[in-house]
C-alpha cells in the first residue's frame, strides 16, 4: 500500500529516538519486537508489536506510545521513564492543534454529549496516529488513497463528491467486512486506517451534487469508521475501538442517522462488555434499542437485546439477563425484514447461539454454555472462517471448564487447524484460556498433545 507524502510538520518531527534503539542493542527489530510482545503477556496487555512498529519509534514517527505499549515498555525497564525512553510527553503530543480542531466543531459535540462514556471523539489511545486522523477529519482538501493494499479502489482529490466516490467508500466497508470474515482482524487494522482517513477527508472537503449523496457518504464513514474500529476491537486494542466507534457515533448524530447511531451503539456495548465495563454495556445497548426503534428491524433490536443481556451478565444479574434473552428470542423469530441493515448480514441462528453461550459463560453455568456454543459451531457456514474459529475457542473455553478436557482438547485442536487462515487476538486469547484451564489436566487424554501443539502455536506466533 502506498504511503502518504509526508507534510512539512511531520517530516520536521519525525527525529529518530536513539535512546530507544539503544535498548534495542545486538537484537533484530523482529526479536525485540517479540520480546515486547511477551513482556505484554506477563502483565496482561495485548500488544500487536511487529518489526514495523519498531522501526517506527526508532525513526521518531512514534513520538509518544500508547498507554498499552507505554505499560509493557515501562515493565521491561523498571526504572526508567518516558522521556528515558527517549518519548515525548504526552501532552506535547496531543497539545498541537487540538483546540483549533475542536473549535471547529459544533458546541454540541466538542465534548461529544452524543457518547455517553465522557470520551471525546478525538481521544484516541493511539497517539501515533491521532494527529494523522485529526488532520484528515479536518483539513480541507485532503483526499487519499482509498487501500490500495486491500483492493479497495481509490478516492479521487477532487473537491466535488459524487456517486463515483462515495460508492468507493461503500465497497471500502465490504471489502473490510468480507476479508474480516475469512482471515480475522489483526493483519487488517492498520491498512484500513487509510481509506477511513480518506472517506473523513472528502466528508469535510468535498461538496456533494445531492443532499442524498451527502447522506450516503454520512453514512459510508461512520461505517467505515465502526468497520476499522471492530478490526481494533477484534485485535485487542480496545481503545482504538473505542475512539473510532465515538467517531463513528459522533457523525451518526450530526448526520441524523438512526441506523448508523444504532450500530455504533451496538459496537460500542459489545467493546464496553468485552472491556469488563459491563453497565456502560448495558446503557450502551439501550440507548442502541432506542435509536433502532425508528428502523423497523426486528432482527437489529434482538442482537441490542443481546448485547444488553451481555451487560447483565457480566454485572451477575441473573434475572436482567434473561429477560433481555427472551426479549432478544421474541424479536429473532419475527424473522428478517426488508429494514435490516446490510451490516447484520453476520446475524443468524450460529451468532445468536454463540451470543447465549457467552452470557451463561459470564454467568458460570459452562455446560449451558457449552451447549449453545457447540450449536453455534453445527451451524455455521465453514466459509466463514474467522466466525468458525471463534465459535470453536469458545466451545474449548467452556468445555475446559465445564469438566469435560478431552472434548475441550478436542475442540482447541480444531481451531489451530484454522490458524494459518485467521489472525485474531480474541481467537488466541479463548486458545490461551483453554490451554491454562487445561494444565492442571495435562495427563488426562488428548490434553497434553493439545497443550504441546498450543505452546508451538504461540512460539511461533
Amino acid at each position: 500500500m502506498a504511503s502518504s507524502p509526508q507534510t512539512p510538520r511531520q517530516a520536521s518531527r519525525a527525529v529518530p529516538n536513539l535512546a530507544f534503539r539503544g535498548l534495542r542493542g545486538q537484537r533484530s527489530a523482529a526479536e525485540f519486537a517479540a520480546a515486547v510482545r511477551k513482556a505484554a503477556r506477563e502483565i496482561g496487555e495485548q500488544v500487536s508489536c511487529d518489526a514495523r512498529y519498531i522501526g517506527r519509534v526508532e525513526a521518531g514517527e512514534i513520538r509518544c506510545p500508547n498507554y498499552a505499549y507505554e505499560r509493557v515498555f515501562l515493565h521491561m525497564f523498571p526504572g526508567l521513564t518516558l522521556a528515558d525512553l527517549g518519548f515525548a510527553a504526552r501532552e506535547r503530543v496531543r497539545g498541537g492543534g487540538r483546540g483549533r480542531d475542536m473549535d471547529r466543531l459544533p458546541e454540541s459535540v466538542r465534548v461529544h454529549p452524543c457518547c455517553p462514556f465522557g470520551s471525546d471523539i478525538y481521544d484516541t489511545h493511539s497517539d501515533e496516529e491521532s494527529d494523522v486522523l485529526r488532520r484528515a477529519f479536518m483539513i480541507s482538501g485532503s483526499g487519499a488513497g482509498l487501500g490500495v493494499g486491500l483492493g479497495l479502489g481509490s478516492v479521487p482529490t477532487q473537491r466535488q463528491v459524487g456517486d463515483a466516490e462515495v460508492s468507493a467508500v461503500e465497497e471500502a466497508v465490504r471489502r473490510i467486512r468480507l476479508l474480516d470474515d475469512r482471515h480475522g482482524a489483526d493483519g487488517l487494522y492498520r491498512r484500513a486506517a487509510q481509506p477511513l482517513r480518506a472517506a473523513y477527508a472528502l466528508l469535510d472537503a468535498g461538496t456533494t451534487v445531492r443532499r442524498s449523496t451527502a447522506d450516503r457518504l454520512h453514512t459510508g464513514a461512520g461505517e467505515l469508521a465502526i468497520s476499522v474500529g471492530w478490526l481494533a476491537h477484534d485485535s485487542g486494542r480496545f481503545d482504538d475501538a473505542r475512539s473510532h466507534y465515538a467517531e463513528a457515533l459522533a457523525t451518526a448524530r450530526m448526520a441524523g442517522d438512526a441506523g448508523l447511531e444504532a450500530h455504533a451503539f451496538c459496537n460500542t456495548s459489545f467493546l464496553a462488555r468485552d472491556a469488563g465495563r459491563y453497565r456502560e454495556a448495558v446503557r450502551a445497548a439501550q440507548a442502541g434499542q432506542r435509536a433502532a426503534g425508528q428502523l423497523a428491524s426486528p432482527r437489529l433490536l434482538s442482537l441490542l437485546s443481546l448485547r444488553e443481556a451481555g451487560g447483565w451478565a457480566g454485572l451477575g444479574d441473573r434475572a436482567a439477563c434473561q429477560w433481555s434473552l427472551t426479549r432478544a428470542l421474541s424479536h429473532f423469530d419475527q424473522g428478517p425484514a426488508g429494514a435490516d441493515p446490510e451490516w447484520m448480514s453476520f446475524f443468524g441462528e450460529p451468532e445468536l447461539e454463540a451470543l447465549h453461550a457467552q452470557c451463561w459463560a459470564a454467568l458460570g453455568e459452562w455446560p449451558r454454555a457449552a451447549r449453545h456454543a457447540r450449536r453455534a459451531t453445527t451451524l455455521q457456514d465453514h466459509r466463514f472462517t474467522r466466525n468458525l474459529a471463534l465459535y470453536r475457542a469458545e466451545l474449548a473455553a467452556d468445555l475446559a471448564r465445564a469438566g469435560a478436557p478431552d472434548e475441550a482438547a478436542e475442540a482447541g485442536h480444531r481451531v489451530l487447524d484454522l490458524l494459518d487462515r485467521v489472525q485474531s487476538s480474541r481467537v488466541h486469547l479463548l486458545l490461551s484460556t483453554t490451554a491454562r484451564t487445561l494444565l492442571p489436566q495435562r495427563r488426562t487424554g488428548g490434553v497434553a498433545f493439545f497443550l504441546d501443539r498450543h505452546a508451538g502455536a504461540v512460539r511461533r506466533a
